[in-house]
């Protein structure tokens, strides 16, 4: 066998080897995606390290496929400087991906408002019906009064719960701004129903009481007898 033939067939074995290579790229490439396209379904969150800075946001790299986390998604707040979260790691989702585009965007924000509303709904379970709780009235609605209790909740006072007399506004009682205290009288599905005129001092019923002492029976005999004594019928 020549020594051209070997090379030819040396060229053929290392070009099939090149080409299976490339299949086996792509085949794991879209294995990838398919897993992403699941992960987004699930809303499933994973870890990426920040790796570059670009206009709009900032680089990641999920398994080898570059993706982009616009910079309204790096936080829950407003980020003025992206740079201050390179080679941080984040917690993202899923957000956008199509394959033929190769375009894949995350998001941080989405896990951290999860998160937050997660901790959120703890805290409103933790308020007990029956509790007195203090807030800040900060919205009135014709229907009632939105009290803020902090660390973002929020509980409605009915108008009908606002005071013992009957008002046909709650701003005929209340202002924005005003402090109150109120009872808790429902919470479900993270929603509080407050009671201001639960906490109004019943009003008690005096039962009045002569001031004086009743004569004992024998007093009034006497009494009765000085009386008729003193008493002159003209005949």
């Amino acid at each position: 066998m020549s020594e051209e033939t070997k090379k030819h067939e040396t060229m053929e074995d290392y070009m099939t080897e090149i080409n299976a290579s490339f299949s086996d790229f792509r085949d794991d490439d879209m294995l990838i995606w398919d897993k992403l396209a699941q992960m987004k379904e699930d809303k499933a969150d994973f870890e990426v390290t920040v790796e570059g800075i670009v206009k709009g946001g900032v680089i990641a790299y999920v398994e080898g496929i570059r993706a982009f986390i616009p910079v309204s998604q790096l936080d829950l707040h407003y980020v003025e400087n992206p740079e201050d979260y390179l080679k941080k790691t984040l917690t993202v989702r899923v957000l956008e991906l199509d394959e033929q585009e190769n375009r894949l965007v995350l998001s941080a924000k989405e896990v951290l408002k999860d998160k937050a509303q997660a901790e959120k709904m703890e805290k409103i379970q933790n308020i007990k019906v029956g509790s007195i709780v203090e807030g800040t009235v900060e919205s009135l609605q014709t229907y009632g009064a939105f009290i803020d209790l902090g660390d973002h909740i929020s509980g409605l006072v009915h108008i009908s719960q606002i005071s013992e007399k009957r008002i046909k506004s709650p701003k005929a009682v209340l202002s924005v701004g005003d402090s109150v205290k109120a009872k808790v009288i429902k919470n479900e599905d993270g929603k509080i129903s407050l009671s201001m005129k639960a906490l109004a001092e019943p009003q008690e019923e005096k039962s009045e009481e002569p001031d004086f002492e009743l004569p004992k029976s024998e007093d009034i005999s006497t009494s009765l007898g000085s009386l008729l004594k003193n008493l002159k019928i003209n005949g």
